[in-house]
């Protein structure tokens, strides 16, 4: 563990004392772990899960630690190794589960955490559903990675935080927090972001990595630019159909990821990306906001999430215009 951690980080530490010195105990006890995450992995999913199984084998070298889930179309293995693919044997002898980023248990990428033995929840979304026998639920954190990384740094032990540990945790902060842009980033969260820069990762080669792009996905860009609405109070959108998404050569799981470009203009208070998943006949819809609280809105509409980033599920076009009146309304004084 690296010397003098950050007071901030201690303090904060200090509610979870007991939860952190319960997932460590058991942690040490099971020769077996599987770390699991959410479905539609994203930064601080994945992130998060293989910062932790990294720790893990650098601190507990002898244990047999597993991560599962689905890969992400564009994040592996780029960004991550590829997904491990397990038969069900493996799940016949007892082991210790360990799921991280997830508010309930439709949302678990692999129904096989339900075998464990003994089962750990560590998230940072609202607490929808208790599953886990040892559960910390911080919803003052920008992301699960400072949740389990304040553990880390907080526990008593010889531990070690490795470059390639940090690297995978700050990925995930970093992602989650929109790059410290959104509210949810606090001073803890900036304390978390210098203890992980302290193991010498190069921050310019993260940034590469995260957000790298070809010049096709330009294209993308383009439609978006060409085809984004705005509604009188300020809530951009744009709808990407199956028949779009085919001519753009891009896959449902990629259609948020120019849902930012309207982050920072001027006039536009909320900004949404909308995107057909033919395979599940809904459209899928990610959500972000400048200052307004938009999870309620998305609660309505079968989603939840944070404050200024949520998401939703729309079962067809016919109530997109009621949708974006429920979020216009957040805006009439």
């Amino acid at each position: 563990m690296p010397s003098k951690i950050d007071a901030i980080i201690l303090e904060e530490a200090k509610a979870y004392k007991k939860e952190h010195n319960r997932i460590i105990k058991n942690i040490i006890k099971f020769d077996r772990i599987a770390i699991f995450r959410h479905i539609m992995p994203d930064f601080d999913a994945m992130g998060t899960q293989m910062g932790l199984y990294t720790w893990i084998k650098d601190n507990f070298p002898n244990k047999e630690i597993r991560f599962l889930g689905d890969n992400h179309v564009t994040f592996t293995p780029r960004l991550f190794p590829e997904t491990e693919r397990l038969n069900d044997d493996w799940f016949k002898e007892p082991f210790l589960a360990i799921i991280i980023d997830t508010a309930n248990t439709s949302r678990i990428a692999d129904p096989r955490w339900k075998r464990a033995k003994y089962k750990i929840k560590i998230d940072h979304h609202p607490d929808v559903e208790d599953f886990g026998k040892t559960s910390i639920v911080n919803t003052s954190m920008a992301a699960a990675s400072e949740v389990v990384v304040n553990m880390l740094l907080s526990v008593k032990g010889d531990y070690v935080m490795s470059k390639q540990a940090a690297s995978y945790f700050y990925i995930a902060l970093a992602g989650d927090s929109g790059r410290f842009q959104y509210n949810s980033t606090t001073p803890h969260t900036f304390a978390i972001a210098k203890e992980l820069l302290k193991t010498g990762f190069v921050l310019s080669d993260i940034y590469k990595k995260m957000y790298f792009k070809k010049i096709e996905d330009l294209r993308v860009t383009a439609y978006v630019l060409n085809n984004f609405r705005v509604s009188e109070h300020g809530v951009a959108y744009y709808v990407l159909s199956d028949a779009i998404q085919k001519e753009l050569s891009i896959t449902s799981e990629r259609g948020k990821e120019n849902v930012n470009i309207f982050s920072n203009i001027d006039g536009i208070n909320v900004w949404c990306s909308i995107t057909e998943d033919a395979k599940d006949n809904c459209y899928r819809v990610s959500i972000r906001s400048k200052e307004r609280s938009i999870n309620q809105v998305a609660a309505k509409y079968e989603g939840g999430g944070h404050a200024q980033a949520s998401g939703a599920k729309l079962q067809s076009l016919d109530v997109l215009e009621a949708f974006i009146k429920d979020l216009d309304d957040l805006f009439v004084e």
